[in-house]
């Protein structure tokens, strides 16, 4: 069988995953499609057992994964744009190597989709949280279908659009992304994705209403169990990096200001950074 033409290459980052990875693998493999696809896998240096599981599917279907493993640890940052160059699918599927899929329809459904709806970049779905015995943290019982637009996102607005659940046009447009310094400089890289995408591409984001994937909260986890006023702190660093890169009208200029009293304003006091809070909240005037 070959795969030199897929419709989709899916783009799984790792790192440490020795416990995650083969489930993460697996649940592409169960994958029912008609169509081809590929597997492209950017390991980040592991300093587990990881790189030995994944050799393993190579060796089993080499054809159909490519592993690209560095040498030396290059972050994430770097770990996703050497993936991403790889990936020659008229889509990309994004899902990291401790996350994994539910559904064996999810790429179908989300290809039909796409291909009959050309005002949407991107579609997701709904995601099932679990620790990492696989306890449920948190779903969603009923799922509705949902829509956001660019402006929708600079607002805040970003459920169930968990990166395991992202499946995007692979055009150039999006990539520029990668090219742009403070790229580096963002903590939330999927958050950034998901809006340079939109407001580059003029187009929109599907929810499906189907919870098709799980997300892990574990030790060792790059966001989900990081200290919570580090997080607070990275995500105003975010927040900032958007309000002075990203392009919006005066009317939203007044919705990320009060958006930032709301959320950030008091922490920042909270954390004596009284100079900082002003001068956003002076950018945003």
């Amino acid at each position: 069988m070959s795969y030199q033409n897929p419709m989709v290459s899916i783009c799984c980052l790792t790192y440490n995953h020795e416990r995650f990875i083969a489930h993460a693998m697996e649940s592409f493999f169960m994958q029912q499609t008609n169509f081809q696809f590929e597997i492209v896998v950017g390991n980040d240096c592991s300093s587990d057992g990881t790189l030995a599981i994944l050799e393993s599917f190579k060796k089993k279907y080499p054809d159909q994964v490519k592993l690209i493993s560095s040498k030396k640890n290059r972050g994430t940052h770097y770990n996703l744009i050497d993936t991403i160059k790889e990936c020659t699918g008229k889509y990309i599927a994004l899902c990291e190597g401790d996350d994994y899929w539910t559904d064996s329809f999810k790429l179908q459904k989300q290809v039909d989709f796409l291909e009959k709806n050309p005002d949407y970049v991107i579609c997701c779905h709904y995601t099932h949280v679990v620790d990492e015995n696989g306890n449920t943290i948190y779903v969603n019982p009923k799922p509705v279908p949902l829509v956001y637009t660019y402006h929708d996102l600079l607002a805040g607005r970003q459920e169930e659009t968990k990166t395991a659940t992202v499946l995007y046009q692979n055009i150039p447009a999006i990539h520029e992304l990668f090219t742009q310094p403070w790229f580096f400089s963002c903590n939330a890289g999927d958050k950034i994705f998901k809006l340079f995408a939109t407001h580059y591409t003029g187009r929109k984001i599907y929810v499906l209403p189907e919870v098709m994937s799980c997300y892990r909260n574990h030790v060792g986890g790059i966001w989900s169990m990081i200290d919570v006023r580090k997080r607070k702190e990275k995500m105003i660093s975010d927040f900032n990096l958007i309000i002075k890169n990203f392009t919006y009208p005066a009317l939203q200029k007044k919705v990320l200001l009060l958006l930032y009293i709301k959320r950030y304003f008091l922490f920042e006091l909270s954390r004596h950074r009284v100079r900082e809070a002003f001068n956003t909240i002076k950018y945003l005037l």
